[in-house]
């Protein structure tokens, strides 16, 4: 069964989670990178049952028009019932890894801001412990060379993600060699580091439920 065999499954399963709890003035959180692009494919054909939508990226906010479901700013929707998105690793506890895609300061705004927080992963992407995949951290251009010295001295080895811009105008650093013990605190300790806008682990915003699709069908975490 091909990887995206299994995250079509696990996009129709968070679509059948959530669809008997929309209502014409629900708004729903999208995320970003190909799961969360499966689902924008299938929430469209449900397109009748809510109102709007909100998305934490230029592409899906772009997926989602292509469709002619209406694309809110965040501060002006009064409320999101549910934010669906997949992830780059998801531990024992539902802490996170996310930002593959660039997109993670959008995204854990988004998360934050939702009333549930639904991911939807391929069983590839459970670990036992996170940092297999490298950490994205968004960081203010200047400071690139602060924010890379700092991260080293937490143990990791950041490479600058050269060629790429986030939505927001900044740069990613992909810190690899991280030993995430205690997602929470080292979460709180890299958003310390001057210049460092957000980084990408989801734990003290960490997922209410995960969705992970697998050979034999979808289970939920």
């Amino acid at each position: 069964m091909s990887q995206d065999t299994l995250k079509r499954s696990a996009a129709a399963a968070a679509l059948d989670y959530i669809e008997s709890r929309l209502t014409r003035q629900s708004v729903v959180g999208i995320g970003t990178g190909s799961t969360a692009n499966f689902f924008i494919d299938g929430l469209a054909r449900i397109r009748h049952k809510f109102d709007a939508a909100v998305a934490s990226s230029e592409a899906s906010a772009q997926r989602l028009a292509g469709y002619g479901i209406p694309v809110l700013d965040l501060n002006a929707a009064p409320s999101l019932c549910v934010y669906v998105d997949g992830a780059d690793e998801v531990d024992p506890e539902r802490c996170l890894t996310k930002g593959g895609g660039g997109a993670l300061t959008r995204e854990k705004i988004v998360a934050a801001s939702s009333e549930e927080f639904v991911c939807i992963v391929d069983e590839s992407k459970l670990v036992e412990r996170l940092g297999r995949f490298p950490l994205p951290v968004e960081v203010v251009p200047m400071a690139r060379g602060l924010a890379a010295r700092a991260l080293l001295r937490l143990g990791g080895s950041p490479e600058w993600r050269q060629g790429f811009t986030t939505d927001n105008g900044n740069i990613i650093l992909d810190v690899h060699g991280l030993h995430i013990n205690d997602p929470l605190t080292l979460e709180a300790e890299i958003n310390n580091i001057v210049g460092v806008v957000c980084n990408g682990l989801f734990a003290a915003n960490r997922a209410d439920r995960v969705l992970i699709a697998g050979p034999g069908g979808v289970r939920r975490m």
